[in-house]
């Protein structure tokens, strides 16, 4: 768990300024910290140091538009984080192993091979079957209680178990169950994907971990089923729904997961998972 509050704030403000020119002295400045006592509280928040962090989410992250977004070039997509091609074709090969240009090729396979498919005989959904469980809604903003972790999503349930008993006196009937996954675990290493979960509160809870999780115009999937294939949900939205809609991820927002129902026994659940477009 991340327990410092500069630290969530900096990863805030990285992730929000991640096309931009950072720097150490940049994002400490943001948390009113010196660089050398900031450096040293975020690699021990995170495991990482900042240069290592930003570096990491950059590649990911275009790692993630050249898998959704395969009408713009890899030359475009590599300038949005600042690389030149060369630069950015070496720096994709030391991170995944593979050229931009292979990876892209082979995205699709790639996230089939991921082991949250291997057990089971999840595939993802054509683009009609999964065109008929989304909704374009306009989602308010939550005031809600949040942890914030890193971690491999699989084991989640666990950490959601933990949160419902901690938190057990904020929830009422009209509670909403909230989530925020940041990365692709298809292109994340599970001990480095980044998770929000919480509920939603009132003003009148004065607690200090509380955040703003701002909605907006988003397509709304219906999901119902086992936990485990909340992934292949996701794969389909990425790789199937949205290089075909006319709908554009807005990558100023995070996609949103709504619990309404949640089984632990039977590892079921109700949700909506709520992706910014434009």
């Amino acid at each position: 768990m991340i327990t410092s509050k500069a630290i969530n704030q900096a990863i805030d403000y990285i992730l929000q300024h991640i096309e931009e020119k950072l720097t150490l002295n940049e994002v400490a400045a943001h948390c009113y910290f010196s660089p050398y006592y900031f450096s040293r509280l975020f690699k021990t928040q995170t495991g990482e140091s900042v240069y290592q962090f930003i570096k990491r989410v950059r590649l990911e992250q275009s790692a993630f538009r050249l898998k959704t977004e395969k009408e713009r070039s890899i030359t475009e997509i590599s300038a949005d984080y600042g690389y030149s091609s060369s630069n950015y074709s070496s720096a994709f090969r030391q991170h995944y192993k593979t050229s931009p240009v292979s990876f892209r090729k082979k995205s699709y396979q790639g996230a089939m091979e991921h082991p949250f498919f291997h057990h089971e005989q999840w595939r993802a959904e054509s683009f009609a079957d999964c065109n008929r469980k989304i909704a374009i809604k306009e989602i308010p903003d939550y005031r809600m209680i949040y942890e914030r972790r890193f971690g491999s999503y699989e084991h989640m349930h666990r950490d959601w178990g933990e949160l419902l008993v901690r938190y057990r006196d904020y929830i009422s009937k009209d509670t909403k169950f909230l989530e925020i996954t940041y990365d692709d675990p298809s292109l994340t290493r599970a001990k480095n994907c980044l998770y929000d979960f919480g509920l939603s509160v009132g003003e009148e809870c004065r607690l200090e971990n509380i955040t703003i999780l701002h909605g907006g115009k988003c397509a709304v999937y219906s999901f119902k089923g086992h936990i485990k294939a909340i992934y292949a949900a996701y794969q389909t939205l990425f790789l199937v729904w949205l290089p075909k809609t006319r709908y554009r991820l807005d990558e100023r927002r995070n996609i949103i997961d709504i619990y309404h129902v949640v089984d632990c026994a039977a590892m079921e659940a109700e949700m909506d998972i709520c992706v910014p477009v434009r």
